[in-house]
Protein backbone atom coordinates (compact mmCIF):
# COMPACT_ATOMS: atom_id res chain seq x y z
CA UNK A 1 0.00 0.00 0.00
CA UNK A 2 1.21 3.41 -1.04
CA UNK A 3 1.25 5.90 2.16
CA UNK A 4 0.70 9.38 1.27
CA UNK A 5 3.49 11.85 2.14
CA UNK A 6 1.03 13.92 4.47
CA UNK A 7 0.24 10.72 6.02
CA UNK A 8 4.27 9.98 6.70
CA UNK A 9 4.92 13.32 7.82
CA UNK A 10 2.03 13.23 10.68
CA UNK A 11 3.37 9.84 11.98
CA UNK A 12 6.97 10.76 12.30
CA UNK A 13 6.06 13.73 14.11
CA UNK A 14 3.80 12.12 16.57
CA UNK A 15 6.85 9.35 17.08
CA UNK A 16 8.99 12.31 17.27
CA UNK A 17 6.88 14.12 19.83
CA UNK A 18 6.83 10.59 21.65
CA UNK A 19 10.45 9.60 21.72
CA UNK A 20 11.32 13.61 22.55
CA UNK A 21 9.08 13.45 25.82
CA UNK A 22 10.02 9.60 26.66
CA UNK A 23 13.32 10.41 27.26
CA UNK A 24 13.37 12.64 30.39
CA UNK A 25 10.25 10.88 31.47
CA UNK A 26 11.75 7.75 31.74
CA UNK A 27 15.06 9.58 33.27
CA UNK A 28 13.12 10.56 36.01
CA UNK A 29 11.33 7.63 36.39
CA UNK A 30 7.98 9.49 36.42
CA UNK A 31 5.22 6.99 37.14
CA UNK A 32 2.13 8.91 36.18
CA UNK A 33 3.85 10.92 33.45
CA UNK A 34 5.13 7.28 31.86
CA UNK A 35 1.09 6.33 31.99
CA UNK A 36 -0.15 9.44 30.34
CA UNK A 37 2.66 8.91 27.45
CA UNK A 38 1.60 5.72 26.60
CA UNK A 39 -2.28 6.20 26.53
CA UNK A 40 -0.57 9.38 23.89
CA UNK A 41 0.94 6.72 22.42
CA UNK A 42 -1.91 4.15 22.16
CA UNK A 43 -4.46 6.79 20.81
CA UNK A 44 -2.22 8.00 18.37
CA UNK A 45 -1.29 4.24 17.19
CA UNK A 46 -4.88 3.17 16.44
CA UNK A 47 -5.93 7.37 14.93
CA UNK A 48 -2.89 6.66 12.71
CA UNK A 49 -4.56 3.39 12.06
CA UNK A 50 -8.04 4.90 11.05
CA UNK A 51 -6.09 7.47 8.63
CA UNK A 52 -4.45 4.69 6.78
CA UNK A 53 -7.74 2.41 6.37
CA UNK A 54 -10.41 5.16 6.38
CA UNK A 55 -9.00 8.54 4.64
CA UNK A 56 -12.96 9.77 4.75
CA UNK A 57 -12.64 10.08 8.35
CA UNK A 58 -9.45 12.17 8.55
CA UNK A 59 -11.74 15.10 9.28
CA UNK A 60 -13.42 14.33 12.36
CA UNK A 61 -10.21 12.38 13.33
CA UNK A 62 -8.86 16.23 13.67
CA UNK A 63 -11.35 17.23 16.96
CA UNK A 64 -11.81 13.84 18.16
CA UNK A 65 -7.85 13.67 18.45
CA UNK A 66 -6.92 16.82 19.41
CA UNK A 67 -9.63 16.32 22.14
CA UNK A 68 -7.89 13.03 23.27
CA UNK A 69 -4.74 14.91 23.77
CA UNK A 70 -6.82 17.77 25.82
CA UNK A 71 -8.31 15.14 27.57
CA UNK A 72 -5.14 13.09 28.86
CA UNK A 73 -3.11 16.45 29.12
CA UNK A 74 -5.61 17.96 31.14
CA UNK A 75 -6.08 15.09 33.69
CA UNK A 76 -2.65 16.06 35.20
CA UNK A 77 -1.87 19.64 34.63
CA UNK A 78 0.80 19.13 37.55
CA UNK A 79 2.96 16.85 35.01
CA UNK A 80 4.25 19.13 32.71
CA UNK A 81 6.39 16.44 30.98
CA UNK A 82 3.68 15.68 28.47
CA UNK A 83 2.25 18.91 27.88
CA UNK A 84 4.60 19.42 24.65
CA UNK A 85 1.79 16.94 23.11
CA UNK A 86 -0.82 19.61 23.07
CA UNK A 87 1.84 20.98 19.93
CA UNK A 88 1.25 17.81 17.48
CA UNK A 89 -3.03 17.84 17.02
CA UNK A 90 -2.75 21.42 15.56
CA UNK A 91 0.00 20.13 13.40
CA UNK A 92 -1.49 17.51 12.08
CA UNK A 93 -4.43 19.37 11.40
CA UNK A 94 -2.74 21.54 9.31
CA UNK A 95 -1.81 18.53 7.39
CA UNK A 96 -4.83 17.32 6.83
CA UNK A 97 -7.14 20.54 6.55
CA UNK A 98 -4.96 23.28 6.59
CA UNK A 99 -6.15 26.99 8.53
CA UNK A 100 -9.43 25.76 9.09
CA UNK A 101 -8.02 22.15 10.53
CA UNK A 102 -5.80 24.31 12.93
CA UNK A 103 -8.31 26.04 14.70
CA UNK A 104 -10.63 23.29 15.05
CA UNK A 105 -7.85 21.27 16.67
CA UNK A 106 -6.69 24.39 19.05
CA UNK A 107 -10.53 24.65 20.00
CA UNK A 108 -10.84 21.04 20.35
CA UNK A 109 -7.81 20.45 22.78
CA UNK A 110 -8.76 23.94 24.86
CA UNK A 111 -11.66 23.23 25.67
CA UNK A 112 -10.94 19.84 26.72
CA UNK A 113 -8.03 20.84 28.89
CA UNK A 114 -10.08 23.25 31.08
CA UNK A 115 -12.63 21.41 31.27
CA UNK A 116 -11.06 18.13 32.70
CA UNK A 117 -8.43 20.22 34.37
CA UNK A 118 -11.23 22.29 36.19
CA UNK A 119 -13.21 18.95 37.01
CA UNK A 120 -10.09 17.27 38.23
CA UNK A 121 -8.41 19.72 40.37
CA UNK A 122 -10.47 23.04 40.06
CA UNK A 123 -9.13 26.26 38.41
CA UNK A 124 -6.09 26.36 36.81
CA UNK A 125 -3.05 28.31 38.02
CA UNK A 126 -1.56 31.07 36.44
CA UNK A 127 1.48 29.04 36.17
CA UNK A 128 -0.57 26.10 34.64
CA UNK A 129 -1.88 28.42 32.31
CA UNK A 130 0.79 30.04 31.08
CA UNK A 131 2.45 26.40 30.36
CA UNK A 132 -0.48 25.68 28.51
CA UNK A 133 -1.11 28.55 26.26
CA UNK A 134 2.57 28.43 25.46
CA UNK A 135 2.63 24.76 24.08
CA UNK A 136 -0.73 25.78 22.25
CA UNK A 137 0.50 29.04 21.11
CA UNK A 138 3.53 26.68 19.80
CA UNK A 139 1.16 24.08 18.09
CA UNK A 140 -0.49 26.97 16.05
CA UNK A 141 3.17 28.05 15.09
CA UNK A 142 3.48 24.29 13.93
CA UNK A 143 -0.20 24.35 12.27
CA UNK A 144 1.14 27.73 10.19
CA UNK A 145 4.37 25.60 8.55
CA UNK A 146 1.74 22.19 8.58
CA UNK A 147 -0.77 24.55 6.49
CA UNK A 148 2.34 25.47 4.02
CA UNK A 149 3.91 22.01 4.00
CA UNK A 150 0.35 20.96 3.03
CA UNK A 151 -0.42 23.52 -0.28
CA UNK A 152 3.52 22.16 -0.84
CA UNK A 153 2.74 18.85 -1.10
CA UNK A 154 -0.61 19.54 -3.60
CA UNK A 155 1.51 21.01 -5.96
CA UNK A 156 3.44 18.23 -6.02
CA UNK A 157 0.94 15.55 -6.59
CA UNK A 158 -0.68 14.93 -10.01
CA UNK A 159 -4.06 13.61 -7.92
CA UNK A 160 -4.58 16.66 -6.14
CA UNK A 161 -6.58 18.83 -9.09
CA UNK A 162 -8.65 15.72 -9.18
CA UNK A 163 -9.32 15.48 -5.31
CA UNK A 164 -10.35 18.91 -5.56
CA UNK A 165 -12.77 18.64 -8.33
CA UNK A 166 -14.17 15.98 -6.55
CA UNK A 167 -14.73 17.64 -3.46
CA UNK A 168 -16.61 20.55 -5.51
CA UNK A 169 -18.49 18.16 -7.71
CA UNK A 170 -19.75 16.73 -4.09
CA UNK A 171 -20.68 19.60 -2.76
CA UNK A 172 -22.13 20.70 -6.17
CA UNK A 173 -24.17 17.82 -5.92
CA UNK A 174 -25.32 18.63 -2.20
CA UNK A 175 -25.90 22.40 -3.29
CA UNK A 176 -28.25 21.28 -6.57
CA UNK A 177 -30.73 20.32 -4.63
CA UNK A 178 -31.70 23.51 -3.38
CA UNK A 179 -31.79 25.00 -6.82
CA UNK A 180 -35.52 24.98 -7.44
CA UNK A 181 -34.73 27.12 -10.63
CA UNK A 182 -32.42 24.84 -12.62
CA UNK A 183 -29.54 25.63 -14.71
CA UNK A 184 -30.53 25.87 -18.20
CA UNK A 185 -29.72 29.21 -18.51
CA UNK A 186 -32.04 30.06 -21.74
CA UNK A 187 -35.05 29.01 -19.69
CA UNK A 188 -33.42 31.21 -16.73
CA UNK A 189 -33.01 34.16 -19.52
CA UNK A 190 -36.39 33.69 -20.43
CA UNK A 191 -37.84 33.96 -16.93
CA UNK A 192 -36.02 37.09 -16.90
CA UNK A 193 -37.13 38.92 -19.89
CA UNK A 194 -40.73 37.70 -18.51
CA UNK A 195 -39.90 39.79 -15.36
CA UNK A 196 -38.82 42.67 -17.58
CA UNK A 197 -42.01 42.51 -19.88
CA UNK A 198 -43.97 43.21 -16.78
CA UNK A 199 -43.01 46.69 -15.49
CA UNK A 200 -41.63 47.69 -19.19
CA UNK A 201 -43.93 46.71 -22.06
CA UNK A 202 -41.65 46.48 -25.04
CA UNK A 203 -41.78 45.42 -28.62
CA UNK A 204 -38.40 43.61 -28.74
CA UNK A 205 -36.38 42.48 -26.02
CA UNK A 206 -33.00 40.60 -25.60
CA UNK A 207 -30.37 39.24 -23.22
CA UNK A 208 -27.27 39.09 -24.08
CA UNK A 209 -24.12 37.26 -22.37
CA UNK A 210 -20.42 37.66 -23.11
CA UNK A 211 -18.71 35.49 -25.91
CA UNK A 212 -15.25 35.86 -26.36
CA UNK A 213 -14.71 39.52 -27.18
CA UNK A 214 -18.32 40.42 -28.20
CA UNK A 215 -21.83 39.60 -26.86
CA UNK A 216 -24.11 36.78 -27.86
CA UNK A 217 -27.83 36.38 -27.78
CA UNK A 218 -28.84 34.37 -25.27
CA UNK A 219 -32.60 34.63 -25.58
CA UNK A 220 -34.85 37.19 -26.87
CA UNK A 221 -39.33 38.38 -27.69
CA UNK A 222 -40.52 40.42 -30.42
CA UNK A 223 -43.57 41.98 -31.48
CA UNK A 224 -44.73 42.92 -35.21
CA UNK A 225 -42.42 45.72 -35.49
CA UNK A 226 -40.17 45.02 -32.72
CA UNK A 227 -36.21 46.16 -33.89
CA UNK A 228 -33.82 43.24 -32.43
CA UNK A 229 -30.96 45.30 -34.10
CA UNK A 230 -31.33 47.90 -32.39
CA UNK A 231 -31.56 46.21 -28.97
CA UNK A 232 -28.91 44.21 -29.67
CA UNK A 233 -27.15 47.52 -30.28
CA UNK A 234 -28.00 49.35 -27.18
CA UNK A 235 -26.90 45.85 -25.63
CA UNK A 236 -23.15 46.33 -26.73
CA UNK A 237 -23.10 50.16 -25.18
CA UNK A 238 -24.43 49.03 -21.67
CA UNK A 239 -21.89 46.15 -21.76
CA UNK A 240 -19.29 48.67 -22.82
CA UNK A 241 -20.28 51.71 -20.08
CA UNK A 242 -21.38 48.99 -17.22
CA UNK A 243 -24.30 51.12 -16.47
CA UNK A 244 -27.67 51.63 -17.91
CA UNK A 245 -28.51 53.26 -21.13
CA UNK A 246 -31.70 54.81 -21.94
CA UNK A 247 -32.75 56.78 -25.06
CA UNK A 248 -35.34 57.58 -27.63
CA UNK A 249 -37.40 54.75 -26.09
CA UNK A 250 -34.66 52.42 -26.39
CA UNK A 251 -33.26 50.74 -22.94
CA UNK A 252 -30.80 48.56 -21.80
CA UNK A 253 -29.25 47.54 -18.66
CA UNK A 254 -26.43 45.15 -17.19
CA UNK A 255 -26.71 42.51 -14.83
CA UNK A 256 -24.83 41.97 -11.89
CA UNK A 257 -23.98 38.43 -11.07
CA UNK A 258 -22.26 37.28 -8.02
CA UNK A 259 -19.34 38.91 -8.80
CA UNK A 260 -18.93 40.61 -12.25
CA UNK A 261 -21.42 41.51 -14.87
CA UNK A 262 -22.70 38.32 -16.26
CA UNK A 263 -25.61 39.78 -18.98
CA UNK A 264 -27.15 42.46 -20.51
CA UNK A 265 -30.94 43.08 -20.57
CA UNK A 266 -31.93 45.20 -23.53
CA UNK A 267 -35.11 46.61 -25.30
CA UNK A 268 -37.35 48.72 -27.18
CA UNK A 269 -41.14 50.29 -26.16
CA UNK A 270 -43.54 50.58 -29.16
CA UNK A 271 -44.07 53.91 -30.83
CA UNK A 272 -46.49 56.06 -29.19
CA UNK A 273 -45.81 54.27 -25.55
CA UNK A 274 -47.14 56.67 -22.74
CA UNK A 275 -44.04 55.96 -21.34
CA UNK A 276 -41.61 58.84 -21.32
CA UNK A 277 -37.77 59.00 -20.87
CA UNK A 278 -37.76 60.01 -16.92
CA UNK A 279 -40.60 57.17 -16.11
CA UNK A 280 -38.19 54.75 -18.54
CA UNK A 281 -34.78 55.55 -17.04
CA UNK A 282 -37.34 55.17 -13.34
CA UNK A 283 -38.08 51.64 -13.76
CA UNK A 284 -35.23 50.52 -15.70
CA UNK A 285 -33.10 50.79 -12.61
CA UNK A 286 -35.91 49.25 -10.39
CA UNK A 287 -35.44 46.12 -12.54
CA UNK A 288 -31.87 46.16 -12.30
CA UNK A 289 -31.67 45.98 -8.43
CA UNK A 290 -35.05 43.61 -8.25
CA UNK A 291 -33.11 40.97 -10.66
CA UNK A 292 -30.18 41.07 -8.82
CA UNK A 293 -31.50 37.26 -7.14
CA UNK A 294 -32.33 36.07 -11.25
CA UNK A 295 -28.73 37.60 -12.17
CA UNK A 296 -27.17 35.34 -9.52
CA UNK A 297 -29.18 32.27 -10.73
CA UNK A 298 -28.58 32.93 -14.37
CA UNK A 299 -24.51 33.39 -13.57
CA UNK A 300 -24.66 29.86 -11.78
CA UNK A 301 -26.74 28.02 -14.72
CA UNK A 302 -23.65 29.93 -17.30
CA UNK A 303 -20.88 29.15 -15.28
CA UNK A 304 -22.51 24.89 -15.11
CA UNK A 305 -23.01 24.86 -18.45
CA UNK A 306 -19.32 25.95 -19.47
CA UNK A 307 -17.80 23.54 -17.04
CA UNK A 308 -20.63 20.56 -19.21
CA UNK A 309 -19.33 21.48 -22.10
CA UNK A 310 -15.72 21.67 -21.45
CA UNK A 311 -16.25 18.30 -19.70
CA UNK A 312 -18.30 16.78 -23.26
CA UNK A 313 -15.30 18.22 -25.11
CA UNK A 314 -12.48 16.59 -23.42
CA UNK A 315 -14.57 13.29 -23.32
CA UNK A 316 -14.77 13.47 -27.08
CA UNK A 317 -10.93 13.93 -27.82
CA UNK A 318 -10.25 11.45 -25.24
CA UNK A 319 -12.54 9.14 -27.09
CA UNK A 320 -11.37 10.25 -30.89
CA UNK A 321 -7.95 9.04 -29.60
CA UNK A 322 -8.61 5.84 -28.08
CA UNK A 323 -10.86 4.86 -31.76
CA UNK A 324 -8.30 6.13 -33.96
CA UNK A 325 -4.86 4.64 -31.78
CA UNK A 326 -6.94 1.70 -31.10
CA UNK A 327 -9.94 0.20 -32.90
CA UNK A 328 -8.58 1.95 -36.49
CA UNK A 329 -5.02 0.62 -35.68
CA UNK A 330 -6.51 -3.07 -35.04
CA UNK A 331 -8.66 -3.31 -37.68
CA UNK A 332 -6.05 -2.23 -40.25
CA UNK A 333 -3.58 -4.82 -39.38
CA UNK A 334 -6.36 -7.04 -39.95
CA UNK A 335 -6.52 -5.77 -43.27
CA UNK A 336 -2.97 -6.26 -44.21
CA UNK A 337 -3.08 -10.12 -42.41
CA UNK A 338 -6.14 -10.88 -45.34
CA UNK A 339 -3.87 -9.70 -48.09
CA UNK A 340 -1.13 -11.66 -47.23
CA UNK A 341 -3.93 -14.77 -47.20
CA UNK A 342 -5.12 -13.39 -50.17
CA UNK A 343 -2.24 -13.59 -51.67
CA UNK A 344 -1.61 -17.40 -50.98
CA UNK A 345 -5.52 -18.31 -51.60
CA UNK A 346 -4.97 -21.61 -52.54
CA UNK A 347 -8.30 -21.60 -54.92
CA UNK A 348 -9.67 -18.79 -56.95
CA UNK A 349 -12.97 -19.24 -54.93
CA UNK A 350 -11.06 -18.58 -51.48
CA UNK A 351 -9.36 -15.14 -53.19
CA UNK A 352 -12.53 -13.98 -53.81
CA UNK A 353 -13.99 -14.19 -50.60
CA UNK A 354 -10.62 -12.81 -49.25
CA UNK A 355 -11.24 -10.04 -51.52
CA UNK A 356 -14.95 -9.51 -50.28
CA UNK A 357 -13.36 -9.49 -46.69
CA UNK A 358 -10.78 -6.76 -47.69
CA UNK A 359 -13.83 -4.63 -48.88
CA UNK A 360 -15.51 -5.12 -45.99
CA UNK A 361 -12.65 -4.28 -43.38
CA UNK A 362 -11.79 -1.28 -45.45
CA UNK A 363 -14.98 0.24 -45.35
CA UNK A 364 -15.26 -0.67 -41.52
CA UNK A 365 -11.77 1.60 -41.22
CA UNK A 366 -13.82 4.42 -43.55
CA UNK A 367 -16.79 3.87 -41.10
CA UNK A 368 -14.18 4.56 -37.95
CA UNK A 369 -11.94 7.32 -39.51
CA UNK A 370 -15.70 9.09 -40.08
CA UNK A 371 -16.68 8.70 -36.43
CA UNK A 372 -12.83 9.99 -35.22
CA UNK A 373 -13.67 13.31 -37.49
CA UNK A 374 -17.10 13.90 -35.77
CA UNK A 375 -15.79 13.53 -32.50
CA UNK A 376 -12.96 16.04 -32.91
CA UNK A 377 -14.85 18.32 -34.60
CA UNK A 378 -16.63 21.13 -33.13
CA UNK A 379 -17.43 24.88 -33.20
CA UNK A 380 -14.56 26.34 -31.62
CA UNK A 381 -14.67 29.87 -30.36
CA UNK A 382 -12.77 31.62 -33.29
CA UNK A 383 -15.08 29.74 -36.13
CA UNK A 384 -18.65 30.69 -36.98
CA UNK A 385 -21.43 28.09 -37.16
CA UNK A 386 -20.73 27.72 -40.98
CA UNK A 387 -17.55 27.53 -41.06
CA UNK A 388 -17.53 24.44 -38.51
CA UNK A 389 -20.10 22.84 -40.94
CA UNK A 390 -18.00 23.61 -44.18
CA UNK A 391 -14.74 21.71 -42.48
CA UNK A 392 -17.24 18.74 -41.58
CA UNK A 393 -18.81 18.18 -45.14
CA UNK A 394 -15.16 18.99 -46.60
CA UNK A 395 -13.88 15.61 -44.71
CA UNK A 396 -16.90 13.67 -45.46
CA UNK A 397 -16.91 14.33 -49.33
CA UNK A 398 -13.16 13.52 -49.91
CA UNK A 399 -13.69 10.28 -47.52
CA UNK A 400 -17.14 8.88 -49.90
CA UNK A 401 -16.48 10.59 -52.91
CA UNK A 402 -20.06 12.38 -52.45
CA UNK A 403 -20.01 16.10 -53.73
CA UNK A 404 -21.66 18.09 -51.22
CA UNK A 405 -22.81 21.68 -51.25
CA UNK A 406 -23.08 24.11 -48.68
CA UNK A 407 -24.82 27.69 -48.69
CA UNK A 408 -23.76 29.96 -46.09
CA UNK A 409 -25.94 33.06 -44.77
CA UNK A 410 -24.45 33.88 -42.15
CA UNK A 411 -24.49 37.60 -39.76
CA UNK A 412 -21.56 38.76 -37.49
CA UNK A 413 -23.15 38.34 -34.50
CA UNK A 414 -23.14 34.75 -33.20
CA UNK A 415 -25.49 32.06 -31.49
CA UNK A 416 -25.10 30.70 -28.02
CA UNK A 417 -22.02 28.61 -27.70
CA UNK A 418 -24.22 25.68 -26.71
CA UNK A 419 -26.86 26.53 -29.36
CA UNK A 420 -24.09 26.43 -31.77
CA UNK A 421 -22.81 23.37 -30.45
CA UNK A 422 -26.64 20.98 -30.73
CA UNK A 423 -27.35 22.95 -34.33
CA UNK A 424 -23.70 21.51 -35.83
CA UNK A 425 -24.43 18.32 -33.99
CA UNK A 426 -27.93 17.86 -35.77
CA UNK A 427 -26.22 19.02 -38.95
CA UNK A 428 -23.34 16.52 -38.78
CA UNK A 429 -25.94 13.21 -37.70
CA UNK A 430 -27.78 14.38 -40.81
CA UNK A 431 -25.06 14.26 -43.07
CA UNK A 432 -23.58 11.25 -41.69
CA UNK A 433 -26.80 9.66 -42.03
CA UNK A 434 -26.93 10.98 -45.61
CA UNK A 435 -23.68 9.63 -46.49
CA UNK A 436 -24.06 6.44 -44.37
CA UNK A 437 -27.71 5.01 -46.08
CA UNK A 438 -29.29 7.25 -48.61
CA UNK A 439 -27.29 5.86 -51.73
CA UNK A 440 -27.56 9.48 -53.00
CA UNK A 441 -25.22 11.18 -55.29
CA UNK A 442 -25.60 14.85 -53.78
CA UNK A 443 -26.20 16.73 -50.48
CA UNK A 444 -27.02 20.45 -50.23
CA UNK A 445 -26.39 21.92 -47.11
CA UNK A 446 -28.24 25.80 -46.63
CA UNK A 447 -26.70 27.41 -42.84
CA UNK A 448 -28.78 30.30 -42.17
CA UNK A 449 -27.86 32.57 -39.21
CA UNK A 450 -29.52 35.72 -37.71
CA UNK A 451 -28.91 35.67 -34.22
CA UNK A 452 -31.65 34.73 -32.53
CA UNK A 453 -32.44 33.10 -35.64
CA UNK A 454 -31.26 30.36 -37.51
CA UNK A 455 -32.49 27.84 -39.87
CA UNK A 456 -30.26 25.00 -41.43
CA UNK A 457 -31.35 22.40 -44.29
CA UNK A 458 -29.54 19.05 -45.17
CA UNK A 459 -31.11 17.55 -48.38
CA UNK A 460 -30.16 14.91 -50.47
CA UNK A 461 -30.94 13.06 -53.83
CA UNK A 462 -31.07 9.33 -52.11
CA UNK A 463 -33.69 6.58 -51.80
CA UNK A 464 -35.34 8.58 -49.14
CA UNK A 465 -36.17 7.68 -45.33
CA UNK A 466 -36.64 3.78 -45.47
CA UNK A 467 -37.49 1.57 -42.79
CA UNK A 468 -35.82 2.11 -39.62
CA UNK A 469 -33.59 -0.05 -37.55
CA UNK A 470 -34.10 -1.28 -34.32
CA UNK A 471 -30.49 -0.41 -33.52
CA UNK A 472 -30.85 2.90 -34.73
CA UNK A 473 -31.08 6.03 -32.37
CA UNK A 474 -29.91 8.92 -34.98
CA UNK A 475 -33.20 10.66 -35.58
CA UNK A 476 -34.25 10.65 -31.83
CA UNK A 477 -30.54 11.82 -30.86
CA UNK A 478 -31.67 14.86 -33.26
CA UNK A 479 -34.38 15.01 -31.88
CA UNK A 480 -33.58 15.29 -28.22
CA UNK A 481 -30.80 17.51 -29.52
CA UNK A 482 -33.30 20.37 -31.10
CA UNK A 483 -35.59 19.75 -27.98
CA UNK A 484 -32.36 20.74 -25.96
CA UNK A 485 -32.44 24.60 -27.81
CA UNK A 486 -36.01 24.95 -28.37
CA UNK A 487 -35.50 24.22 -31.55
CA UNK A 488 -37.94 22.70 -34.31
CA UNK A 489 -36.52 19.96 -36.37
CA UNK A 490 -38.51 18.68 -39.40
CA UNK A 491 -37.62 15.69 -41.64
CA UNK A 492 -39.73 14.84 -44.59
CA UNK A 493 -39.42 13.20 -48.01
CA UNK A 494 -40.00 15.55 -51.24
CA UNK A 495 -42.22 14.42 -54.03
CA UNK A 496 -39.25 14.11 -56.44
CA UNK A 497 -37.11 11.58 -53.94
CA UNK A 498 -34.47 12.05 -50.94
CA UNK A 499 -34.72 13.12 -47.96
CA UNK A 500 -34.71 16.90 -46.20
CA UNK A 501 -33.98 17.17 -42.68
CA UNK A 502 -34.50 20.92 -41.68
CA UNK A 503 -33.49 22.62 -37.88
CA UNK A 504 -35.20 26.13 -37.16
CA UNK A 505 -34.23 27.78 -34.07
CA UNK A 506 -36.55 31.09 -33.52
CA UNK A 507 -37.41 33.38 -31.25
CA UNK A 508 -41.46 33.50 -29.64
CA UNK A 509 -42.32 36.05 -32.81
CA UNK A 510 -41.75 33.35 -35.24
CA UNK A 511 -40.31 36.23 -37.92
CA UNK A 512 -38.28 34.71 -40.37
CA UNK A 513 -34.31 35.21 -40.49
CA UNK A 514 -33.15 38.62 -41.96
CA UNK A 515 -32.62 38.69 -45.45
CA UNK A 516 -29.35 37.40 -47.51
CA UNK A 517 -26.78 39.92 -46.74
CA UNK A 518 -23.49 40.35 -49.25
CA UNK A 519 -21.71 37.97 -46.56
CA UNK A 520 -23.83 34.96 -48.16
CA UNK A 521 -21.87 33.01 -50.25
CA UNK A 522 -21.62 29.69 -51.95
CA UNK A 523 -19.23 26.95 -51.06
CA UNK A 524 -18.53 23.70 -53.21
CA UNK A 525 -16.88 21.05 -51.70
CA UNK A 526 -17.13 18.39 -54.40
CA UNK A 527 -14.43 15.66 -54.16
Amino acid sequence: MRIAPDLRIAAAARGFVLLALGGPILWDRNVSAAVLLTALGTGWLLALSLELRAPRLRVPLVVLDAGFVGLVVGTDLSSQAVLGALAVPPFVAGLWRGLRGVLLALSAELTAVVVVGVASGGALSAEQSLTVFTWVAMGLALGMVATFVRGALRDDDPTAPYRHASDLLRELNHLSVGLSSGLEPRSLGGVILSTVLDDIPAAAISIHVPLDDHLAVLAAKSLSGGDLDRCADFAAAAWARDQPVVEDGSFAFPLEGHRTTIAVVSGAVPSGSSIGPDELRHRVGRLQLALEEQAVQLETGLLFEAFRDTATADERQRLSREMHDGVAQDIASLGYLVDALAAQAPTPEAESQLGMLRERITAIVSEVRRSVTTLRTTVGSSESLGTAIVGVTRNLSQSSGIPIEVTLDEQAQRLRPEVEAELFRITQEALNNAVKHAECRTIRVHCQVAAPYAAITVADDGKGLGEARSDSYGMGIMRERAHLIDADLAIEEPPGGGLTVSVRLSAESGHPPAAPTPETKQVSTTR
